[in-house]
């Protein structure tokens, strides 16, 4: 979704959204890098007015933020070293016991603690996670045996490989549902997020959405609500 290149260029499908988006108000964006487990809170202190990174909607964060419309879909996947005969599956009951690597405080983080609340609860043995801040160190504790998989966004995963083709390493199946994504803002900014929402859904007519979509991760998503999209909870 988004990531930096060689010369240190924000690149991806969120910059590239985020270009139309602006380009279509007449504004400059001006960028905050920062990690992934800062977003949110920063973004309810008011460090910045909106995030454009790639969010998953759920019911917890959108009591503390607002939320666009969908830009994206998403679904977990796990990857592992093409060599590693311990990663049979992408079934959590074949993960059991095994070391993971996740990103901190993000989607498949949380899905992977309520996974081994369940293996606990059947009396499996729990998948040990290790949480890093940035892809690129998932892929570095997986490359030099640190851990036995990786578990994050399938889209994330498949430009990780096609990044680091010296690493032999292979994505073994999905795990848990598709989740619905979209950009931030601050809980009491409604009317920017509203904006946001209006100039998204002109961009998704006109076909710049569809666009970039194919572009980075190869096929439109048509199927993305505008309406009644928040999960209950």
């Amino acid at each position: 979704f988004e990531y930096t290149d060689d010369s240190g260029k924000i690149i991806g499908y969120d910059p590239e959204l985020l270009e139309a988006v602006a380009a279509d108000w007449g504004v400059k964006i001006e960028y905050q890098v920062m990690a992934f487990s800062g977003v949110i809170p920063g973004l309810i202190a008011g460090s910045f007015d909106f995030t454009a990174t790639a969010l998953n909607i759920k019911a917890d964060r959108a009591k503390k933020i607002n939320f666009t419309i969908p830009i994206a879909s998403s679904v977990n996947a796990v990857m592992a070293m093409n060599d590693n005969d311990k990663v049979t599956s992408s079934k959590i009951e074949d993960l059991a016991g095994l070391t993971c690597a996740v990103k901190q405080t993000t989607q498949p983080e949380q899905m992977m603690q309520e996974n081994n609340t369940k293996l606990k609860n059947s009396g499996a043995a729990e998948v040990k996670l290790l949480s890093y801040e940035t892809v690129d160190q998932t892929i570095a504790a997986l490359a030099t045996g640190r851990v036995d998989c990786v578990v994050d966004d399938k889209s994330v995963l498949a430009l990780a490989m096609s990044k680091r083709q010296d690493v032999p390493m292979k994505i073994v199946g999905e795990i848990g549902g598709k989740a619905l994504i979209g950009w931030g803002t601050n809980k009491d900014d409604t009317s920017l997020s509203d904006a946001l929402s209006e100039t998204l859904k002109k961009l998704k007519r006109n076909g710049v959405m569809g666009k970039l979509q194919t572009k980075y991760f190869g096929y439109v998503m048509d199927d993305l609500p505008e309406k009644d999209f928040i999960p209950s909870g």
